[in-house]
């Protein structure tokens, strides 16, 4: 059998990294079932975020024909893999914003804290402890204010396998200066982590170009929609 065809070719229909299927498996990020008919659907169906059809046993995007019809492409999991993000501001002594960012291991970009929710965990619960384990501040969760469900746009889904995420939302108030900020430091999937100037999407946008770096694409949206001042 030929090796799988990449999943940016524009023919492709059905596609699934080899990566899902071996350390995927073996870690325990993806389902080990290859045939998604199997898969009793209702308690997925039942937890998700947003609500998505399955038809002939096989699960159905919600928001969007991702040009893979078949198969997992880079996602673990068949169907909605629910997701949550951390935004965390803070405000000079100017009055200007700014936002607690990480720059991914992957090297897709500088992103909002953020991972998927473990079984038995909120979305609250999960940002808050992915920001801890991604930057080390830790901030209590009755200080965030959590968004509604949102999909992700995001370049490793499929029309069978897709990213949710919940946006929690906390501003830590004014500080003199930004280097009197709480202290942050990359760890876990993040690279790095620092304070970064955000009156609005665009100011964001310009202080990673001056470093040579850009917004994690799957963000981009929801931080447009979010920063406006």
């Amino acid at each position: 059998m030929p090796p799988p065809t990449p999943p940016f070719a524009e023919h492709v229909r059905t596609y699934t990294h080899p990566d899902v299927l071996t350390t995927g498996v073996r870690d325990g990020w993806a389902d080990p079932e290859t045939d998604p008919r199997r898969i009793d659907w209702t308690a997925r169906q039942a937890a998700a975020a947003i609500p998505f059809e399955v038809i002939g046993g096989r699960p159905v995007n919600p928001c969007e024909s991702t040009g893979i019809r078949y198969g997992r492409n880079e996602l673990g999991h068949w169907g909605e893999a629910l997701a949550a993000d951390a935004m965390v501001t803070a405000t000079d002594s100017t009055g200007a914003r700014w936002l607690l960012m990480v720059e991914r291991c992957d090297g897709r970009g500088w992103a909002l804290p953020g991972g998927f929710v473990d079984p038995g965990e909120t979305p609250t619960d999960a940002a808050v402890r992915e920001l801890a384990e991604e930057t080390g501040l830790r901030v209590p969760a009755d200080r965030w204010r959590t968004e509604a469900p949102r999909y992700v746009p995001d370049s490793r889904v499929s029309d069978e396998a897709w990213m949710v995420t919940v946006l929690s939302r906390t501003d830590l108030g004014t500080y003199p200066v930004p280097a009197d900020f709480p202290p942050v430091h990359g760890s876990d999937d993040a690279a790095r982590a620092a304070w970064l100037p955000a009156h609005d999407y665009r100011t964001l946008v310009h202080c990673l170009a001056g470093l040579g770096a850009e917004v994690f694409p799957a963000h981009r949206q929801m931080l447009t929609d979010t920063l406006t001042a």
